[in-house]
């Protein structure tokens, strides 16, 4: 069953979020409320399965907040939530939707100019009233100007993280109604797309209409949209539109290919079928004359026409359909091949609460043979860690693994990359530490040459080993920066350093297509959780789906590496440090 921590924190972020868009004393209520949520969302427990005393004993929660999360895993709703929704207008509440436009501006916004809706910023930035605001300038209002004009093309989809455990709730709660044979995620969740419009299931029953009925009865459905007796859609307490649809066994293959999409790959897999004389849909493969070929399978689909099965991450119409027929598709990475963590927080970091101790422990119960411990360093503009607490940190680091033995703890730290590239720390401290990822924090909006070569300094230095989230996306709230990819590529395949992919679901990054051309250009990936919390270990599932749509195998991802071929990669060039610089 797949646990509801994130969606039961995200109620706590917007109460942080709302709380702050009101305005008022309301600072105390509103950093209680964020410490709660990363506490909720990084727990290393399904928390539907805790009591309101377990819950409260959770540090950063206590018994209020426990109380709301037991209120809303029995109602699916949190009262106060609903009533800070209703007090605040949905216009407000939306801008807090633009891509940069956090509650703090938005809130400066209503007060100074009163804008209480998108449309009515947009015309706010059009007149250039924004800029004369406090801490808007020119820039920021550049910025919201972009941020606009792509929104207008649509809102951002629902995020793999957000998307993906509603779906997989829903897909375990299916498979015990009767009759219902096989059930699986199918549309852009099966492809682990960084996004989804809407959700999509499949299901085999030997009773179709029954089982639609039952699925529009299921708990957290609030709306059928459409029934059935082979198709339902529904909206559920997120606001997600989620659809069904129901097929006899016999056909189960044909139709989680036809449903698993993307439109693009069928197309050209129906292409090839019409070329052998045949007819592709749904119901399976079969002559002109209707005699049947293959149905039940996927793979049987698949092989009929020729082509080795594709894996459901690689449809996109990318070159995966001719490299099928050619025996050619990649060896994809996948969870079983990744050996350790290079991205973890501890309680060292500002904005985590977890102890050392607990976050190794989770990473020993996901099997790995080794952690790197990467807090943020000194620069972090809400706060890092000291130099003094960072020799502390790696006495206990060292002393752990000595008593654990069957796990490799490296001490590392997450750099800050500042504007003109210089790291944290002197280059002797830097050299102490057994690995290092140095990322971008603020400040993403420089101009795209800026930027580049700030990241491309930090690949030469010879102590770095990944560059942490490269392009600083935050999905459907921040493009990334102006990066050239192309340059950064080259110069971390140069100098032996990896670009990560960061699993975080807010992130993803490295996307997919960027993860294609870092590949392309001979540069090694670093796979990061970025976990701040035990739960968050987890999220290690969708670096690895991202880089799986990148076309990425184990040998292009350090995280793969035999520990002696590690090693090497991550002494970089400390030795002769000093040559160049």
């Amino acid at each position: 069953m797949a646990w509801r921590n994130d969606e039961i924190a995200a109620s706590f972020w917007e109460l942080a979020a709302l709380y702050e868009l009101r305005g008022g004393d309301e600072g105390f209520r509103v950093r209680a409320y964020e410490r709660a949520a990363r506490a909720l969302s990084g727990h290393g427990a399904d928390l539907a399965g805790l009591s309101e005393r377990e819950l409260a004993a959770i540090p950063g929660v206590g018994k209020a907040v426990a109380a709301k999360v037991r209120e809303y895993l029995a109602s699916g709703q949190v009262q106060t939530l609903e009533r800070l929704r209703a007090e605040i207008p949905a216009g407000l509440r939306e801008l807090v939707r633009v891509p940069g436009l956090g509650p703090r501006k938005a809130r400066l916004l209503h007060e100074s100019l009163g804008v209480n809706s998108v449309e009515e910023l947009t015309a706010a930035v059009a007149a250039g009233r924004v800029a004369g605001l406090p801490g808007m300038g020119a820039r920021t209002q550049a910025n919201l100007a972009r941020a606009l004009e792509r929104l207008a093309g649509g809102l951002p989809g629902i995020p793999l993280g957000a998307a993906l455990p509603v779906a997989e709730g829903l897909r375990d709660a299916l498979a015990a109604v009767p009759g219902v044979t096989r059930v699986e995620l199918a549309g852009s969740l099966r492809r682990m797309k960084a996004t989804a419009h809407d959700l999509d299931l499949l299901a085999a029953s030997t009773d179709p209409a029954a089982t639609t009925r039952a699925f529009a009865a299921m708990p957290g459905v609030v709306e059928v949209l459409a029934l059935g007796d082979t198709k339902v859609s529904v909206r559920t307490r997120h606001g997600y539109q989620v659809d069904l649809r129901v097929v006899t066994p016999g056909v189960w293959g044909a139709a989680l290919q036809y449903f698993t999409g993307s439109q693009a790959h069928n197309v050209r897999v129906r292409e090839r079928a019409v070329k052998a004389g045949l007819k592709l849909s749904e119901y399976g493969l079969e002559t002109r004359a209707g005699e049947p070929l293959a149905a039940e399978t996927e793979e049987a689909v698949y092989e009929r026409l020729g082509l080795d099965w594709v894996p459901p991450e690689l449809r996109e119409d990318r070159g995966e359909v001719e490299a099928a027929a050619r025996g050619e598709l990649p060896r994809l990475i996948s969870l079983d091949d990744v050996g350790g963590d290079f991205h973890c927080h501890t309680e060292l970091s500002p904005d985590s609460t977890a102890p050392l101790e607990v976050m190794v422990d989770a990473a020993r119960a996901s099997g790995y043979r080794f952690l790197a411990i990467t807090d943020h360093a000194e620069k972090l503009l809400f706060g890092g860690a000291s130099r003094q607490a960072m020799l502390a940190q790696r006495a206990r680091v060292r002393a752990l693994a000595e008593r654990l033995g069957d796990i490799e703890l490296l001490h590392g730290a997450e750099l800050n990359i500042g504007r003109d590239g210089v790291l944290d720390y002197d280059d002797d401290f830097l050299d102490g530490f057994d690995v290092l990822v140095a990322s971008v924090h603020d400040q993403l909006d420089q101009p795209g040459p800026e930027l580049t070569r700030r990241l491309v300094r930090a690949c030469e230095h010879p102590a770095v080993n990944v560059i942490g989230h490269p392009t600083g996306r935050l999905l459907g709230s921040r493009p990334g920066g102006d990066v050239d990819l192309e340059a950064l590529c080259q110069a971390a395949a140069r100098t032996g350093t990896a670009l990560e992919v960061n699993g975080s679901p807010d992130r993803l990054d490295l996307g997919d297509e960027q993860i294609r051309l870092a590949l392309r250009l001979g540069a090694r990936l670093a796979f990061g959780s970025d976990s701040h919390g035990p739960g968050h270990v987890g999220y290690m599932r969708f670096a690895v789906a991202t880089a799986a749509r990148g076309w990425a195998g184990p040998g292009q991802v350090i995280n793969a590496l035999p520990a002696a071929e590690l090693r090497r990669f991550l002494a970089k060039g400390r030795a002769d440090r000093g040559a160049g610089r």
